[in-house]
């Protein structure tokens, strides 16, 4: 997507197979899908639209979005990630047009779908310009009037969710003289062989984008809040009640200018007009 060595680094983190799961397996992963979806759901008309799932992983969103009725086109630059959401798409009994695909370059036709999702191309791409480029794709593709939401990893996440929750540093000794370079620059470089990589983002940096792409901004929010801190967030999961209080509170924060860096997910959603 960007240089060789981006290129390489994406391919062996992704080849390591843990994204099919990773948005179940614990409350981090739980709060981040079930509040990108319910972020989603307030712009997307009703099914059966066409959703195009850009960079769309294995399909989890794909996968749910089917369920509920909608026409769901996949593309991702991963072939196993096209493998695993046929895959689901069998095993759950719905339908999904997937394959390989680049944000940058689509294989859709203008104003072919009523809504985009680009879920993860914006922290894949190094290059403004290819960010940039990117939500010119999904631009042209959807119809007028139709909502492009783009998520984006806060400039902040490396420090605290990498950091202060996950203590990276007792992992990798070199996070700890990295990481002032990291909010600097907003490069995730890669700590060892098959770890993440990526770009984060200021909430301006993504008006920004959008807007240099010709999409208004209708709405920016931050996903997960602080709740992604909490050291027992998976046993807060597991309790009904509890699980209520951390979304609340999210829901609650979502749009204080102040709080917007502080989860680790940043959602646009922009309309073209």
């Amino acid at each position: 997507m960007a240089a060789d060595s981006d290129h390489a680094s994406l391919h062996a983190y992704y080849e390591r197979g843990e994204e099919a799961d990773r948005l179940a397996r614990s409350g981090a992963g739980r709060l981040e899908f079930e509040r990108t979806q319910e972020i989603v759901l307030r712009h997307l008309p009703p099914p059966p639209a066409t959703i195009a799932d850009i960079g769309g992983g294995p399909g989890r969103y794909s996968v749910w979005l089917a369920a509920l009725g909608y026409r769901v086109v996949h593309r991702d630059i991963m072939p196993m990630h096209v493998d695993q959401v046929r895959t689901a798409a069998a095993a759950d009994g719905v339908a999904i047009e997937a394959a390989v695909g680049d944000a940058r370059r689509l294989d859709l036709g203008d104003e072919s779908v009523h809504a985009v999702l680009l879920l993860g191309p914006l922290y894949h791409l190094p290059r403004r310009a290819d960010r940039v480029q990117a939500l010119r794709e999904a631009g042209r593709i959807v119809r007028p009037g139709g909502p492009v939401f783009g998520a984006v990893i806060s400039r902040w996440a490396a420090r605290l969710d990498g950091m202060l929750r996950a203590r990276m540093y007792t992992k990798h000794q070199a996070a700890e003289q990295v990481i002032d370079e990291v909010e600097r620059s907003g490069r995730l470089l890669p700590l060892g062989p098959g770890s993440f990589c990526g770009v984060t983002h200021r909430p301006g940096q993504v008006r920004s984008e959008f807007a240099a792409a010709r999409l208004a901004v209708a709405d920016l929010v931050c996903v997960e809040g602080a709740a992604y801190l909490l050291d027992d967030l998976d046993a807060r999961m597991a309790d009904r009640r509890d699980w209520q209080v951390v979304l609340d509170a999210a829901r609650a924060h979502e749009r204080v200018p102040e709080l917007l860096g502080m989860g680790s997910h940043l959602i646009a959603t922009g309309i073209r007009h």
